[in-house]
């Protein structure tokens, strides 16, 4: 059974493995990603009938570029549909759609409509969806960086007041909780440069399956290991 009073606020996915489970499958790998957006909507599902605050999925990450210009191609329409199909339902459901990262250089189309998702939905008070999307969380930390230098520049801030509060309100997660639970599968065991100032005390779940395969039973088989560790917070 899953404690609702020990529920992790934050959870953060890093969906792996869509083209490694597409390729068992001798299929190509947008099919990968067609399926892995389908687990995405069933996670959403599955967070709101759990009563979890947040939930952040890194879709797209700086270094991905140097993928084929194809499957650039194709992911950025899936995410063009995504939206098209799902601000709507957002809306309905109370839910805040927010996304993390560089807008430049996303095509202007898909900047417009991640802007107009974002509006659309900013004033609900359910669940945060939140996509990390031309990501990268050391580009974000030297960005946040620059952003104090040159608010001390100005005058307005003193660089002796600079603490973890201050500078996370300069990260693009400023106003979210960080991260309770991480939660990577495809059996890949590392951060990927991913929200590496919010995950420091993070609880670490890795599951063996693919993104494609990583179902609502899976989401709360994590959850239920979440609730067993215990979190000492450098504490006894």
């Amino acid at each position: 059974m899953i404690d609702k009073n020990k529920l992790p606020r934050h959870i953060a996915f890093i969906m792996d493995g869509n083209g490694r489970w597409a390729k068992e499958r001798s299929l190509p790998r947008t099919a990968g990603h067609r399926e892995g957006v389908k687990r995405v909507k069933e996670i959403v599902r599955a967070a709101i009938s759990l009563g979890v605050e947040t939930v952040t999925f890194f879709a797209f990450s700086t270094e991905n570029w140097n993928r084929p210009q194809k499957e650039i191609d194709m992911l950025l329409r899936y995410l063009n549909d995504f939206l098209d199909r799902e601000v709507d339902e957002m809306k309905k459901n109370n839910i805040r759609f927010r996304v993390l990262g560089e807008s430049e250089p996303l095509p202007a189309a898909v900047r417009k409509k991640i802007k107009g998702a974002e509006d659309k939905t900013k004033n609900n008070t359910g669940l945060n969806v939140v996509m990390a999307l031309n990501y990268g969380s050391r580009q974000e930390i030297i960005g946040a960086a620059k952003k104090f230098a040159r608010d001390v520049s100005l005058g307005k801030e003193d660089c002796n007041r600079l603490d973890m509060d201050k500078f996370s309100s300069y990260l693009y997660t400023a106003g979210l909780p960080d991260p309770d639970l991480l939660i990577r599968t495809s059996g890949e065991k590392r951060l990927s440069n991913f929200l590496l100032w919010q995950l420091s005390y993070a609880e670490l779940f890795f599951s063996e399956k693919f993104w494609p395969e990583f179902k609502e039973t899976d989401l709360m088989d994590a959850v239920r290991d979440f609730q067993l560790r215990v979190r000492r917070f450098g504490g006894v």
